[in-house]
């Protein structure tokens, strides 16, 4: 895109009309409740893990809201320590918002974290909202252009990365070199009826904006690939483990993927890669624990100087993985689960959390050998 394109403000939403989400349910119906069942539409009011991440993080000052409420009024105040999170403004309701996220009109690359560039629009006119959609339809409410940006650079501005205030990578989940389609394709899979309710084109079909991801049991489980090999005689079982996606298999810092590996002989447990907790077993669960400054245990990221224990699988990797066991017998059976934590149990006991689905094993995939 060229530098003359850029019209544009890095700031909050500064409309004199803002479109709410359920603005946008007249004439969005069937899109409006894919985002309100996707993590998009969670925000600090209504997210019990992020909003005590931010509470931990600092109780001054809220500067996730760059991410995680881009379209509050008042986010600079909020960033600098002067306000915080008040339910009273839709605009920090909404979350990731349809409006903001349909307002980009630049991605620009920096290091801490990449900037949401917004487009300006004419005082006095109704808004240009931007998308993909070819030949996309107006409204009473609003303009609509199809803009490249939302081919190639919209999820980085968000999901790439995030160093903290010591410099540390904290979120990782592009690189500078990816493009936004490679998140569209997973995350956005076409699904079945027009954009609007009024389908007046006849569109057979659209960009699902439930943004499956961990909480979708059916990307949980194509997200890896796991393989076994033993032999009875043996003493060494090999899990080959690869990482189907895109991104690391380990981006948000709270959460855990870990393996649960087992040998059963004649209906019987006799040998198991952990006996209490996934921690035991260093190969096998995936997470990046923090350290402070002196070296001590830290929770929240923000707070971090350094990394306590980190293991990961970048995008399209694959490891194998060795363990000795005693001699295999024929017909043993070897069973290997892949399970993932939305909050590793490190974070349990300091945020006090009380949903139980942040601390109950999600199955991502579960494989069964039996040894010849």
């Amino acid at each position: 895109m060229k530098k003359t394109v850029l019209l544009v403000v890095i700031a909050p939403l500064l409309y004199a009309v803002y479109l709410t989400n359920k603005s946008c349910k007249e004439c969005h119906e069937e899109i409006y409740d894919e985002y309100e069942h996707s993590y998009h539409s969670k925000t600090y009011f209504n997210d019990e893990l992020h909003r005590k991440v931010a509470d931990r993080a600092s109780m001054k000052k809220y500067d996730c809201g760059a991410c995680h409420m881009p379209a509050a009024t008042n986010i600079d105040a909020m960033d600098q320590g002067k306000a915080r999170p008040n339910p009273i403004h839709q605009e920090q309701k909404d979350a990731i918002s349809c409006f903001y996220c349909h307002e980009i009109a630049y991605v620009k690359k920096a290091h801490k974290r990449n900037i949401i560039v917004l487009a300006k629009q004419a005082a006095g006119y109704k808004p240009t909202l931007y998308g993909s959609l070819e030949n996309p339809d107006e409204s009473d409410k609003h303009a609509m252009v199809k803009s490249p940006i939302y081919d190639r650079y919209v999820c980085m501005g968000c999901h790439s990365h995030k160093y903290n205030d010591h410099d540390l990578l904290i979120f990782q989940g592009m690189d500078e070199k990816q493009e936004s389609k490679e998140c569209i394709k997973c995350h956005m899979p076409y699904v079945r009826g027009g954009v609007e309710k009024m389908n007046k084109r006849a569109r057979t079909k659209h960009r699902s904006h439930r943004f499956p991801g961990i909480h979708s049991r059916q990307m949980r489980e194509k997200s890896v690939e796991m393989n076994v090999t033993a032999s009875a005689g043996g003493d060494e079982i090999v899990i080959k483990i690869t990482n189907q996606m895109a991104h690391p298999l380990i981006i948000q810092a709270a959460r855990m993927k870990y393996l649960d590996i087992s040998i059963m002989r004649n209906g019987k447990t006799i040998w198991r890669n952990f006996k209490k907790s996934p921690y035991e077993d260093s190969k096998g669960c995936f997470v990046i624990e923090f350290t402070g400054k002196d070296g001590e245990p830290v929770v929240i990221p923000s707070k971090a100087y350094g990394y306590g224990f980190k293991n990961n699988l970048r995008a399209k990797e694959s490891r194998s993985l060795h363990y000795k066991v005693s001699s295999l017998k024929r017909d043993d059976k070897i069973i290997v689960s892949m399970w993932a934590y939305l909050t590793k149990p490190s974070c349990w006991d300091t945020l006090q959390l009380k949903e139980k689905s942040l601390m109950e094993p999600y199955l991502m995939k579960k494989i069964v050998y039996e040894v010849k």
